[in-house]
């Protein structure tokens, strides 16, 4: 049964890009991780899979428990044509505010990914070498920006995970610079690290 529920999710997420994919146009899907949070870099992964990809646990990356996410990310590594990432960092973030860090790690990621079309999870006017295709919710309803945003996921927990290790005692490994009851604690105990985006602790600290 699972099976084939997957089957019917991969198939409607796959109707998004099919518009695209017929015309035999490149469609690359991009998304980001990390605008919430109150530590480390916003991570934006574009990914180009084939055209005839099929990996049934693509999905919004949210949907998927941490073991799947890292399982159905070396699929996609390995099947994608093209990868590309994109980071602001913690100062950027902070210079520029954390839409206009997102959009520049953005043009970062699909710089690096010959594309015709960018489906994109609700961002638009990037300014981008190829038709922009704004789609909200499209983590959830496109099988590119799935795919992307497992990329951007995973690709983002594993720099919190060493930033964990740096950074002991704020729980970086779990909260992935979240504001949870157990980084607040830390915040007011230890005070800010160096990764910490300061314009995000104004009405904390």
């Amino acid at each position: 049964m699972a099976k084939i529920d997957r089957e019917a999710r991969y198939q409607l997420l796959k109707e998004t890009d099919m518009p695209f994919l017929s015309q035999g146009l490149v469609v690359a899907g991009m998304d980001e991780v990390g605008r919430g949070p109150l530590v480390g870099d916003v991570v934006v992964a574009c990914v180009v899979l084939p055209a005839e990809s099929h990996i049934l646990w693509v999905d919004d990356s949210k949907k998927l428990s941490e073991s799947r996410r890292e399982k159905v990310y070396e699929e996609i590594i390995r099947e994608a044509l093209y990868v590309g990432i994109g980071r602001s960092t913690p100062e950027e973030i902070d210079a520029i505010n954390i839409l206009q860090a997102t959009k520049k790690a953005m043009r970062q990621a699909a710089a690096q990914v010959p594309a015709d079309v960018f489906l994109i999870d609700a961002v638009a006017d990037l300014g981008l070498q190829g038709t922009e295709v704004p789609i909200i919710h499209g983590d959830a309803t496109s099988y590119a920006i799935a795919a992307a945003s497992i990329v951007a996921k995973v690709t983002r927990d594993r720099e919190m995970a060493a930033l964990d290790e740096k950074y002991p005692g704020y729980g970086f490994a779990r909260n992935k610079g979240y504001g949870t009851a157990e980084h607040l604690a830390a915040l007011k105990m230890l005070g800010p690290c160096p990764a910490h985006r300061r314009s995000f602790l104004k009405n904390i600290l």
